[in-house]
């Protein structure tokens, strides 16, 4: 049986059996070079199970039509499945469907806090507080924003290891001058697990609103934003299983009936006319024009799919194939490995004498995907010392022979050296 079959008999799985698991994702039956594909990507993109593939085949086959404008039966039934998906990505992370809104990505859901809250918020002097270790993704829209509002960025500084040192943060909530801060959840590079729950309490003692970017802790671990007291939560469909297309954007109610839309026409007004135009309830305020429906179908089977594994038995499985690659790649002599013992579901590395690229490139010919470069994270390997890293990542369809092939295939990389 595979993973599917099995939830639907058992209703609760207490452990993740990853072989059985990659019986329910065709791309990973495929071969390169001769020799089985090991995708060791995820943190990139995740790949899709074929009840996610199914759900978007079945949306488009059987009930595609634009959404919320049309009477008509089809139209009816196309609008009742992508409402019926927001409530499923609502209940995932604990926030009532008004709070929770449809994006391209992680990346769309951010900035439409930065240009809706953000320009409406922040004034010259004002302090935006990121840390040393964010993507671009949630470091690029707040510099745009402090250029177009004079706010300055500052950031919580790391420890040697990586993890983030509290006092700078305090230091900089005693200047009484953040207004917002905005960090990840889980580093894409270094793995660290940020104390969100923590900097939250924080943040609004100090009268702060913060942003928190979910993209590599949604896929992995159990979030409740309510029990986090985040204000913004953004994650990415494509990450955990899911299409590409579609993003979310979880906001404290309060605030999102106080911002302006980020975009404007069709479907985010109530009523229009010729000298202006009042904008329609949430979370329809915030997705102006056709949206991807099907990508929102998709991602919400890919809810029930993780949700059918169990997100704390994925949390421990890839805490325990994290603590593996860590043991086994720290047995390789000339490797240099990057964040805190305790981290995500990844490892970046370097090896000495071998560029990142050229490293990649040697594991693809042994069928091994990992990624090599900055991750979208150039300053932190700047801080690092560092140009590129390699970094393998994992997921519910990986496990320790995985690791041992990405261990094998760095050997003989290092034997093409002549290391």
């Amino acid at each position: 049986m595979t993973i599917q079959q099995e939830a639907v008999a058992s209703q609760v799985t207490t452990s993740v059996d990853a072989a059985t698991v990659k019986q329910d994702f065709p791309i990973l039956t495929r071969t390169f070079h001769g020799k089985p594909l090991v995708y060791l990507d995820s943190a990139a993109s995740s790949q899709k199970p074929r009840s996610v593939l199914d759900a978007l085949r079945r949306y488009y086959e059987h009930s595609n039509a634009n959404v919320h404008r049309g009477v008509y039966a089809l139209a009816e039934e196309a609008t009742a499945a992508y409402e019926a998906a927001r409530g499923t990505v609502a209940r995932f992370i604990n926030a009532t469907p008004q709070e929770t809104i449809f994006t391209r990505n992680a990346s769309e859901a951010i900035n439409l806090v930065a240009y809706s809250w953000g320009q409406t918020n922040l004034s010259p002097g004002d302090l935006i507080v990121l840390t040393q270790l964010e993507h671009h993704s949630n470091l690029v829209p707040w510099q745009m924003l402090a250029e177009r509002s004079g706010a300055e960025v500052a950031y919580i500084e790391l420890h040697p290891d990586g993890s983030p040192d509290m006092d700078s943060l305090d230091r900089l909530l005693a200047t009484e001058r953040v207004k917002l801060i905005a960090t990840s959840f889980v580093s894409n590079v270094l793995g660290t697990l940020l104390p969100v729950k923590d900097i939250a309490g924080r943040a609004h003692r100090a009268g702060a609103v913060y942003l928190v970017d979910g993209a590599q802790a949604v896929p992995h671990l159990a979030v409740d934003a309510r029990d986090l007291d985040v204000d913004f939560l953004a994650f990415t469909g494509h990450k955990m299983l899911g299409p590409m297309g579609v993003g979310v954007l979880f906001g404290r109610r309060a605030l999102l009936e106080e911002m302006p839309p980020f975009l404007g026409g069709g479907e985010m007004i109530r009523h229009v006319d010729y000298r202006g135009a009042t904008w329609n309830d949430l979370p329809w305020k915030f997705e102006a024009g056709t949206p991807s429906v099907g990508d929102a179908v998709g991602l919400a089977a890919a809810i029930e799919y993780l949700e059918n594994i169990g997100m704390e038995s994925i949390a421990e499985h890839d805490r325990r194939l994290a603590d593996y690659a860590v043991g086994r790649l720290g047995e390789i002599t000339g490797l240099s490995i990057y964040g805190p013992l305790e981290r995500g579901a990844l490892v970046a590395f370097s090896l000495a004498g071998i560029h990142p690229h050229d490293l990649a490139s040697l594991l693809d010919e042994d069928a091994i995907a990992v990624r090599a470069g900055h991750h979208c994270a150039q300053p932190l390997h700047d801080l690092l010392g560092v140009s590129a890293t390699t970094r393998a990542s994992f997921y519910v369809y990986n496990d320790e022979s995985d690791v041992d092939r990405l261990v094998e295939g760095i050997e003989h990389a290092k034997r093409t050296f002549g290391l």
